[in-house]
C-alpha cells in the first residue's frame, strides 16, 4: 500500500524535527519535505506533489493564511493546520477552515517539544483523514462587513419565517471533520424563529468561544458557546464548548444545557454519542437530529436511540461530506429518515416543522 505523502510547513526547525519524526514513525506515511516558510513550501510542492501540508500560522515572509488562500484557488489538496492554541491562534485557525483547511492541530504556546509527542496520535489521525477528504475550491461568497479587521461573508437571503411552532422542538447536530464549514451553513440558513439548536462539533478547548462568536455575527439566531444550567431558548444554537460533554435536561417546563467534564467517549470531549444520547432519553418526538461531515462513528449508535424514540432524523450525503464517516455510520445504524446534499438540510428541516401536524403551539 502506498504511503501518505507529507510536506511539514513551519519556521520552527524544533517543530519541523518533531512531526517529521512523528510522521515517519508511522508505516502508513512518510515525510517528503519540510519547509521553513511557504516560497520554499511552493517548491516543495511543485517537485514532489505531496498527498498532506501540515501549515504553520504564523511564518516569515507569508503568513500561512495567505499562502492557504492562494493555494487552495490554484491547486486545491488536503492541509492541516498547526496553530498556536491562543485567542488570535482560534480566530485565524477558523479563517484556515473557511479557506478550505481540512483540519487543525492546537500546537501548544508553550512546552512544544512535549506537547507536540503527546499530541502524536492525533496529528497523524488527522493526517490520515486529510489524505482521504474531499478537497475543492472553496467558495467565497460576496464581503459586506468586517470584524475586528477580518472579512465577513454576506449573510444568505432571508429564510423565510417557520411560524407558529412548538417551543419544545429542538434541532441536534454533530459534526467533526469539515464540520465547522457544514454546521455554518445549516445555521446560517435557519430563520429568527428556529427552534433551539445543541451541536456538538469536535474541537478542543480554546476554539468554540471564537467559533460561536464567529457563528453569531453571521446567523440571524442567535449563537453562543454552551453555559451549564441554562435555558434552551428557541432562536439559540448553542455549542459545547472544547474539552466538555454537551447533553440536555428537562427542567419543569424547560430544557436546560447541562455541560459535564469527564472521560471521553468514543475517544472524543465532546461527544455526540453523549449529546445525541440525551435527546433521546430526554426529548424523544420532539427532536430533529442532524449528522454532518465527520470521521469515525461518534454519535451513530445514539442517533439511531434517537430515531427509535421518535425523531426525525437527516445525515448529510457522500457527495458534500468532506469526510463521510460520521453519516456513513448513521445510515448504516439505520438512524436516518433523510440522506441530503448539506446545501438543502436547513430548508427540509423548516419544511419539516411547517408540515408536520403534530407540531405542539402551547408549552408543555
Amino acid at each position: 500500500m502506498a504511503k501518505t505523502r507529507v510536506v511539514v510547513v513551519d519556521d520552527s526547525a524544533l517543530v519541523r524535527s518533531l512531526l517529521t519524526e512523528i510522521i515517519n514513525r508511522q508505516t502508513d506515511m512518510e515525510c517528503i519535505g519540510a519547509a521553513s516558510d511557504p516560497y520554499a513550501a511552493r517548491e516543495m510542492i511543485r517537485n514532489l506533489n505531496p498527498d498532506v501540508i501540515t501549515l504553520d500560522v504564523e511564518m516569515p515572509r507569508m503568513d500561512g493564511i495567505d499562502f492557504l488562500s492562494k493555494l487552495m484557488r490554484l491547486r486545491p489538496m488536503p492541509v492541516v493546520m498547526v496553530s498556536t492554541l491562543t485567542e488570535r491562534g482560534a480566530e485565524v485557525t477558523l479563517k484556515a477552515l473557511e479557506l478550505g483547511a481540512v483540519d487543525f492541530v492546537a500546537k501548544p504556546k508553550i512546552g512544544v517539544a512535549d506537547g507536540l509527542k503527546q499530541l502524536a496520535e492525533e496529528i497523524t489521525d488527522k493526517i490520515r483523514t486529510a489524505s482521504k477528504a474531499r478537497v475543492s475550491k472553496p467558495h467565497t461568497p460576496p464581503v459586506t462587513s468586517t470584524v475586528a479587521g477580518a472579512a465577513l461573508p454576506a449573510r444568505p437571503a432571508a429564510p423565510a419565517s417557520i411560524g407558529r411552532l412548538s417551543t419544545e422542538k429542538i434541532i441536534f447536530i454533530g459534526a467533526s471533520t469539515g464540520g465547522t464549514e457544514a454546521t455554518k451553513e445549516v445555521l446560517m440558513n435557519l430563520p429568527p424563529d428556529s427552534p433551539a439548536v445543541v451541536i456538538t462539533q469536535h474541537m478542543p478547548p480554546g476554539f468554540t468561544k471564537s467559533y460561536a462568536n464567529r457563528l453569531d455575527g453571521l446567523c440571524r439566531i442567535r449563537v453562543k458557546e454552551a453555559v451549564d444550567g441554562e435555558r434552551v431558548l428557541p432562536g439559540h444554537a448553542y455549542i459545547a464548548p472544547g474539552g466538555f460533554h454537551l447533553s440536555v435536561e428537562r427542567s419543569g417546563a424547560n430544557y436546560i444545557a447541562r455541560v459535564s467534564d469527564g472521560e471521553p467517549v468514543n475517544r472524543h470531549k465532546p461527544s455526540v454519542e453523549v449529546l445525541f444520547e440525551s435527546a433521546a432519553r430526554v426529548v424523544g418526538q420532539n427532536a430533529l437530529g442532524i449528522m454532518l461531515t465527520g470521521m469515525g462513528a461518534d454519535g451513530a449508535r445514539a442517533m439511531r436511540a434517537m430515531k427509535d424514540a421518535g425523531s426525525y432524523n437527516v445525515c448529510q450525503d457522500e457527495a458534500t461530506c468532506v469526510v463521510f464517516g460520521m453519516p456513513r455510520e448513521a445510515i448504516a445504524h439505520g438512524a436516518a429518515h433523510e440522506v441530503l446534499p448539506l446545501g438543502r438540510i436547513a430548508g427540509h428541516m423548516i419544511e419539516r416543522l411547517r408540515s408536520t401536524s403534530g407540531l405542539s403551539t402551547t408549552r408543555v
